[in-house]
């Protein structure tokens, strides 16, 4: 069955963290776009082909190649259609104040694509492998602390940033500043519903050239792009809870459920029904 990511996973209450194993067949349904959340998140890829756009950049995926983004960084993934997999590691951000990783705080302050050897691969593989178990039989054991603790040393005293970065950083591309205070809304708010015009007076720039700087910076128009910001915020309502499909659609001002539900699965391939019920059967 094909499976869709956007990132819903939601870290529970009294969790530190959440892994979760993703993977796809060739042609399987996959949607992202540049967005940001308030977690940190690791992603440790098995097989990937594709490009990956973060804080330094634009960088080329090869298997077994692993990301890390902070908490609130702008980062998208574009990727090809074949066959792909990886584990998604989001952690809480007060996890550096604890004892022991206050030290490796610095190391991940900003988003990096990092490659290890080979030796040191397949450490961090298997700790990968033993984090996921662990999680899955209890988050908040002791044992699953301590692995994920491990995890986060081991990837910041064997892993090496890749450089081959060949685009600006998102945030020197020529006009992001004069962006921030729509970013910022799209950063810290569930729900933007902004006209165009009224999005380009927020910037203080005429609503042709913040159209044309926003396609720029963001690779989408800002309509599509404030449609997509909507479903992702859907799909995490949807895993959050059994809230309703039409309370939903009208808390994100979609004007009727029947454009929402449309809307979403012609991104995500699914019904927003189906996307929750596969969501809370793998919670549950």
């Amino acid at each position: 069955m094909s499976q869709v990511y956007c990132e819903p996973f939601c870290i529970e209450k009294g969790y530190q963290f959440e892994i979760h194993a993703v993977s796809y067949n060739k042609d399987d349904a996959y949607s992202c776009f540049m967005h940001f959340h308030e977690v940190h998140e690791f992603i440790f890829f098995d097989q990937i082909e594709g490009q990956y756009f973060y804080s330094q950049g634009q960088s080329d995926l090869e298997d077994k190649d692993i990301v890390f983004t902070p908490a609130l960084e702008t980062h998208d993934f574009e990727l090809t259609n074949n066959a792909k997999s990886w584990f998604i590691l989001q952690i809480l951000p007060d996890i550096f104040k604890q004892e022991g990783l206050q030290q490796y705080a610095t190391f991940f302050q900003q988003g990096m694509h990092l490659r290890l050897d080979p030796e040191q691969l397949q450490n961090i593989q298997l700790q990968v492998k033993w984090l996921l178990q662990s999680y899955q039989q209890d988050p908040v054991s002791v044992k699953s602390i301590t692995l994920l603790k491990l995890l986060i040393i081991w990837i910041a005293e064997h892993a090496k940033p890749v450089v081959d970065t060949n685009v600006l950083p998102i945030a020197a591309t020529r006009g992001y500043d004069k962006l921030q205070p729509v970013i910022n809304k799209f950063r810290y708010e569930t729900v933007v519903e902004l006209t165009l015009t009224d999005a380009a007076k927020l910037c203080h720039l005429s609503p042709s050239y913040f159209s044309r700087l926003f396609k720029q910076v963001f690779r989408y128009s800002f309509s599509e792009y404030m449609l997509r910001h909507k479903l992702y915020s859907a799909a995490r309502l949807l895993s959050r809870n059994k809230q309703s499909i039409t309370d939903i659609s009208y808390d994100l001002y979609f004007s009727s459920p029947s454009h929402f539900i449309a809307q979403f699965k012609r991104l995500f391939g699914t019904t927003p029904l189906q996307f929750q019920k596969q969501v809370l059967k793998r919670l549950d």
